[in-house]
């Protein structure tokens, strides 16, 4: 496995393209503003100026888009992936989309000769530049195991979840986890400022207790100096929550947390706010706060 098609070289994707030449794979990559890609072909990426010519001839090809609709269009629409694509590759889906949509492309892909994993991932921007995101393995285990080194060229917490949309689901349950741990931070913070204490001496005080987590170590920092650039959009957050959610109700559960959580990013979203990381959050806290 050497040739590898890429398509989605944003944020995240970007960092992972360099990490997959770092590791000596040949980067066929398709973008839709060539422009925002020129530093990573001045790198030796190979850019294409469709996805169908991206993807002819790949042993691998990588997809990590925006939106489900993003998603589906890039697999599904007329000359795109699998239409394209040659039999026998493996097409990894790394976007945060719904488990029904990986099930989807698994059952089509399959039926034409491809093999195919859903293989979600968390961890960031930093986690995407430090080659350190965990990655989360939906599809058959076969699969996972022969694509393990493109895998590991790009993280370092790589496990299998079961079979197809397994990955989804884990994804699923980790961005749950961030919706109630970045509201509680982000309500400890307001009530401690509320009560007169030192914020700066609160994230010490408690980072390294009970409280303590990744969400309050690297976002309390940035809350604290009205940073809200994004490491993770909001608007790309509220999607992986109501995916989240959408999922629960199939299954008959109420997530209270998670629906407040959600609703609280959409208020902020409606305001203008959806471009800016998920950290903005405290926003919410503050505008409640001076409406009081």
């Amino acid at each position: 496995m050497n040739k590898i098609g890429f398509i989605g070289v944003g944020i995240m994707g970007k960092s992972m393209v360099r990490n997959l030449m770092k590791a000596g794979f040949e980067l066929h990559i398709y973008a839709r503003a060539k422009a925002k890609v020129e530093d990573v072909i001045e790198e030796g990426a190979i850019f294409h100026e469709s996805i169908g010519d991206c993807v002819k001839g790949c042993d691998a090809v990588i997809t990590i888009v925006g939106y489900p609709a993003d998603v589906e269009e890039v697999y599904f629409e007329e000359g795109n992936i699998l239409d394209s694509a040659d039999e026998g590759t493996y097409l990894i889906d790394m976007t945060t989309t719904s488990p029904m949509l990986a099930e989807k492309i698994y059952e089509k892909g399959t039926t034409k000769g491809f093999h195919v994993l859903d293989a979600p991932v968390t961890g960031g921007d930093t986690g995407a530049r430090e080659g350190t995101l965990s990655i989360l393995v939906g599809g058959t285990q076969e699969d996972y195991e022969s694509c393990m080194p493109l895998f590991e060229a790009m993280g370092t917490n790589i496990n299998y979840q079961g079979g197809p949309g397994s990955g989804q689901h884990c994804k699923m349950a980790n961005q749950i986890m961030i919706a109630g741990t970045l509201s509680g931070v982000c309500e400890a913070l307001t009530y401690a400022n509320a009560k007169g204490l030192d914020l700066s001496t609160v994230l010490k005080s408690v980072s390294t207790g009970a409280a303590g987590s990744r969400q309050l170590d690297i976002f309390g920092p940035k809350i604290l100096e009205g940073d809200y650039a994004p490491g993770f959009f909001m608007k790309h957050f509220i999607k992986d929550m109501k995916l989240a959610l959408t999922e629960a109700n199939l299954s008959g559960l109420s997530l209270e947390v998670l629906s407040q959580a959600l609703a609280n990013y959409e208020e902020l979203e409606s305001e203008g706010y959806g471009n800016l990381g998920t950290q903005a959050l405290i926003k919410h806290y503050e505008e409640s706060c001076g409406e009081e």
